[in-house]
């Protein structure tokens, strides 16, 4: 029995607990969502750039008898996916190979299922030379305006920059057991208290679960997990969210696309409101 196994035995897990969940190496990953919810899918390559980062994936498919464009962040399952995939860590290049499959999206009126599984963008210093910030911002900035409906499924770990960068969607579902922070709990421990062992308190503190973003309004459903975790029944838990996603996707693709546009601004205009005492 693995540590994720016990901690499902539990009768309430800590953001901690979740952290551990949302980072099991037998999560099933973006292509195993596309391979079984989504039909013909063509896997589109390369940012025309620079180079194709296996990163992140993309293509056409069909998904619920519509012609949709799926992207997301793509993590291995042992070692040496993970060494080619760099761990989900994009690079520069993969961003803008989102971005430019997103704008073929909006050029012929197709839906855009975005999925987001990534600790951070890839930190070193070759992708900042080649412009790491300004492509995350850049995503941002295509993802606003993109005249399509946008779907944003939050499968594993939603980190910091690489996470929003395919994030900023009209529906945002995140898994039971997924995360999504401004920063991984270690990281933020070593900012805040100089203490990555800190790292069980960062993650109470940055209230990164499902449950506390839906709350807090940031995210718009939580997708129930199989008992013990999606790893433990990846099938289930890719049904469970497909069918979630069909259903957003049939209300929002129903909406105007000039209101739908207003309303994704209006969205993250309001994220982020405090009162003061």
């Amino acid at each position: 029995m693995d540590e994720t196994t016990k901690l499902t035995e539990a009768q309430e897990l800590t953001p901690w607990d979740r952290v551990q969940m949302a980072r099991h190496p037998l999560r099933p990953h973006t292509l195993d969502y596309i391979a079984a919810l989504c039909e013909d899918f063509v896997e589109l390559h390369g940012d025309r750039r620079f180079g194709d980062d296996a990163a992140i994936v993309g293509g056409l498919a069909t998904f619920a008898e519509r012609t949709v464009m799926v992207i997301g962040h793509q993590k291995g399952s042992d070692t040496r996916e993970n060494m080619k995939r760099n761990f989900g860590m994009s690079h520069p290049e993969g961003y803008r190979k989102a971005q430019r499959l997103m704008r073929q999206a909006e050029k012929f009126g197709i839906s855009v299922i975005c999925f987001v599984d990534t600790p951070a963008a890839d930190p070193k210093k070759e992708s900042e030379e080649r412009g790491q910030g300004n492509a995350i911002a850049e995503s941002i900035l295509v993802m606003t305006n993109l005249r399509v409906p946008i779907i944003a499924a939050v499968i594993g770990e939603g980190g910091s920059g690489g996470a929003l960068a395919l994030s900023v969607a009209d529906r945002i579902l995140m898994q039971e057991n997924a995360i999504f922070s401004v920063a991984p709990p270690e990281a933020a421990a070593s900012i805040l208290w100089h203490d990555s062992a800190k790292a069980p308190d960062a993650a109470r503190a940055l209230k990164l679960t499902a449950r506390d973003l839906y709350e807090l309004h940031i995210i718009d459903d939580v997708v129930p997990e199989p008992g013990g975790g999606a790893h433990q029944s990846p099938q289930e838990a890719i049904t469970a969210l497909g069918t979630r996603i069909r259903a957003h996707l049939d209300t929002i693709s129903q909406i105007e696309i000039a209101t739908l546009l207003n309303q994704r601004y209006q969205k993250y205009r309001v994220i982020g409101q405090y009162a003061e005492a």
